[in-house]
């Protein structure tokens, strides 16, 4: 019973230890700019983490909140292994203006 339990434990750990590495995201420098794109078409969404670029890019607005309703997509670059700039998309919130 105590092998058993072992197993167990180890195998949790295991698989908290894979899903904590995937939620913290993927380095687009360790990708070709096309691969990143290829992939990001694939998923639909990427977390890319990097200490420069900390964010979810998307494939289309469809990914944003509300399926793009009060968001818009914007570009931005990041590192990739072939590339100092590949485009990729991101949402962002519209602001409504509340002044007078």
């Amino acid at each position: 019973m105590t092998k058993l339990a072992l197993i167990g434990a180890v195998m949790t750990i295991a698989v908290s230890a894979s899903a904590s590495a995937s939620a913290a995201g993927i380095d687009s420098r360790a990708l070709t700019c096309t691969d990143l794109q290829a992939l990001i078409a694939a998923r639909g969404f990427v977390f890319i983490s990097q200490a420069t670029f900390g964010d979810f890019v998307v494939s289309d607005g469809s990914y944003c909140q509300g399926g793009g309703i009060g968001t818009f997509l914007q570009t931005r670059t990041v590192a990739t292994s072939d590339r100092p700039e590949c485009v990729v998309r991101y949402c962002v919130s519209r602001t409504t203006g509340g002044g007078n």
